[in-house]
């Protein structure tokens, strides 16, 4: 579909392909399936493949939404009430993952959310931060969307029919940069290493340092400028 769209738009080649988490999932995609038209290549806090771990909390996030009564097993758009209970704890067992447990701790520690009283009914400002993200994202997003995500990233591996990991990263021709999150621990540095380790054309893992685990690839702006702007100075004029 997307290469449909790039044919219909009168584009042969991308001059840069690039993305994090399940962006970078599409972005690795792109280079290995259309190599030829895939210029460079930048992937951020990705993997090759999801993990048991990866899948394992997907598939609690799954199950909270189809737990939820108001599911009725997808087709609820027309009942006037979804399944936004489930989907709330859904984001709030996500939102845990994005970030790292430092800096839960230095930003919330054990404070109560404003007078609350968290061993009287209360909550903890962990909490209400949690509620908030829930809150937000039930009232903007899909929770039928959210599930097909859920399961597109779960069944994510570029090996799968082209003979494996290695022989898959190795129709990788774009010049290539990898760099994952020192804090990560959804989708931990390993995984970016891999990729690196096995794309001819990137010659090392780039690390971006941050307090902010998953999220630290969409909230460090400068580090992430700064792998682009390597990235485009490598590149020769297109012929």
């Amino acid at each position: 579909m997307e290469a449909e769209l790039a044919d219909a738009l009168g584009i042969d080649s991308w001059a840069l392909v690039i993305g994090g988490s399940m962006g970078g999932m599409r972005a690795l995609e792109w280079a290995v399936t259309y190599p030829e038209r895939t210029r460079a290549l930048l992937l951020l806090a990705t993997t090759a493949a999801a993990s048991a771990e990866q899948i394992a909390w997907a598939n609690i996030q799954l199950h909270a939404i189809r737990s939820d009564p108001h599911w009725r097993g997808g087709h609820y758009h027309d009942t006037g009430r979804g399944p936004h209970t489930g989907l709330g704890l859904a984001r709030r067992l996500a939102h845990v993952t994005y970030r790292s447990e430092p800096e839960l701790a230095v930003r919330f520690g054990r404070s109560p959310q404003g007078d609350e009283i968290p061993w009287h009914g209360g909550r903890y400002q962990v909490e209400s931060y949690l509620d908030h993200h829930a809150a937000k994202l039930t009232r903007r997003f899909d929770a039928g969307s959210y599930v097909v995500l859920s399961e597109a990233m779960n069944s994510h591996d570029v090996g799968r029919g082209r003979g494996g990991l290695r022989s898959a990263l190795s129709r990788v021709t774009a010049r290539t940069l990898v760099a994952g999150v020192d804090s990560d621990r959804l989708y931990p540095p390993s995984q970016q290493a891999e990729l690196a380790a096995g794309i001819s054309g990137a010659d090392r893992l780039r690390t971006i340092e941050s307090p902010y685990g998953h999220d630290g690839f969409l909230i460090e702006v400068e580090q992430v400028a700064a792998l682009v702007t390597e990235l485009v100075g490598q590149a020769s004029p297109r012929r």
